[in-house]
């Protein structure tokens, strides 16, 4: 018969393994690329391939995240926010953590090679390797460029989602990913540029602690400017989406490259968690209105 303490100790296991897997961050790789398997297969919508896709995609997002933070478990315990994870916290042992992300991994590839196609497949594939070696191995202890080039593997879902419902990638998977790979460094250097000192700590160098805030502010500045026109060509020239998408997306933009223009003039901790804040409902406002108008 199974006593409390056991019960108790099966919910604390299932919800470490759950928070290695990031629910949040699938939660937002999910919703991308729902949208653009909407988006491609409009005219032809099968709801079994489309729940394949995302569950192949989730599996996938779910494995870079376990493996992500067994890579990290060491500057993880370093700081603040992240040293009562799983793995710093001695909860899970890395050796079941690697295990975990290589099911996860392997059934992501499997998920998606038959039940969509190989390209789709491939893709997810090369988004963990990516996020896993180049992003979270390499350049995340090595260089200041980490989160744009690691945004590559990031910005990549709503590809793998066109590829799954075409079999090829067309130029509007391309403008998609364009989209998430702007977005992505004003997001996290908004939440980075409260948490400089931890980073500091952990020793890595990303943008905050190696270049100083006020280049990360106008770095960040930057990319908001080149989302907003990124964002604009699925209305025009591709036709993806009409007026109403364009009319919004523009005054999204605008709204992101204030508040990025502001943070940079006018810096303050508020202003920071502003700007974190709109950017997730930008991301998430700019995907309805794809699906909504497309």
């Amino acid at each position: 018969m199974t006593t409390v303490a056991q019960r108790t100790a099966l919910r604390q296991a299932v919800s470490d393994y759950l928070a290695l897997t990031k629910p949040r961050i699938t939660l937002l790789v999910l919703v991308t690329t729902a949208a653009a398997f909407w988006v491609a297969s409009k005219e032809s919508f099968s709801i079994a391939l489309f729940t394949i896709t995302l569950v192949g995609t989730g599996l996938a997002s779910a494995a870079a995240g376990v493996l992500n933070c067994l890579i990290d478990r060491d500057v993880d315990a370093l700081m603040a926010r992240t040293q009562g994870r799983p793995l710093p916290a001695g909860r899970v042992h890395p050796l079941s953590a690697l295990l975990f992300g290589a099911v996860l991994s392997v059934g992501s590839f499997v998920v998606l090679a038959w039940g969509t196609n190989l390209l789709a497949a491939s893709l997810a594939l090369v988004a963990i390797l990516f996020y896993t070696f180049i992003y979270t191995r390499w350049l995340k202890r090595t260089s200041p460029f980490c989160t744009e080039v690691g945004g590559i593997a990031g910005a990549l879902p709503p590809v793998i989602g066109w590829a799954a419902a075409t079999g090829e990638i067309g130029a509007p998977a391309l403008v998609l990913f364009g989209i998430l790979f702007f977005w992505q460094p004003p997001h996290f250097w908004a939440l980075a540029l409260g948490r400089t000192e931890e980073y500091r700590a952990a020793n890595l160098p990303i943008l905050p602690v190696v270049c100083g805030a006020d280049a990360t502010r106008r770095r960040s500045l930057i990319y908001t400017l080149a989302l907003l026109p990124t964002s604009l060509l699925l209305s025009y020239p591709l036709g993806i989406a009409g007026i109403f998408y364009a009319a919004g997306a523009a005054m999204l933009g605008m709204g992101l490259i204030y508040l990025a223009w502001r943070d940079w003039r006018a810096p303050s901790p508020a202003g920071g968690k502003r700007l974190f804040l709109y950017s997730m409902l930008y991301l998430a406002l700019v995907f309805l209105l794809i699906v909504l108008d497309s």
